[in-house]
């Protein structure tokens, strides 16, 4: 929901090709948001074989209460850490990630 948020309406496979899934599991989950209300799949104008997730209005309640959610874990987690701890967690976070992704 996030991506499609930030970034508007995406293709099924885009968004699959984004996330490191394949396009059977993308459409279960975009198919599970469509029944909740969240999204919309719709012809994708400029490929008539895509389908494009679109969010819905009713998304941007949602969105509200995910962006509060996040600011509060923001909050939790890094408390009062300088601005140059964080700097130094992002980056050895990020380090890690590449560390897994690498295997």
């Amino acid at each position: 929901m996030m991506r499609l948020w930030e970034s508007g309406p995406q293709r099924q496979a885009d968004l699959a090709a984004e996330f490191g899934t394949d396009s059977a599991r993308m459409t279960r989950t975009v198919q599970r948001l469509e029944r909740a209300g969240y999204v919309r799949r719709v012809p994708d104008p400029d490929d008539g074989r895509a389908t494009r997730v679109e969010p819905t209005p009713a998304s941007l309640v949602l969105r509200a209460q995910v962006e509060e959610i996040w600011t509060r874990l923001e909050q939790l987690t890094v408390g009062d850490l300088t601005p140059a701890q964080r700097t130094a967690a992002l980056r050895t976070l990020r380090r890690l990630e590449d560390n897994l992704l690498d295997q």
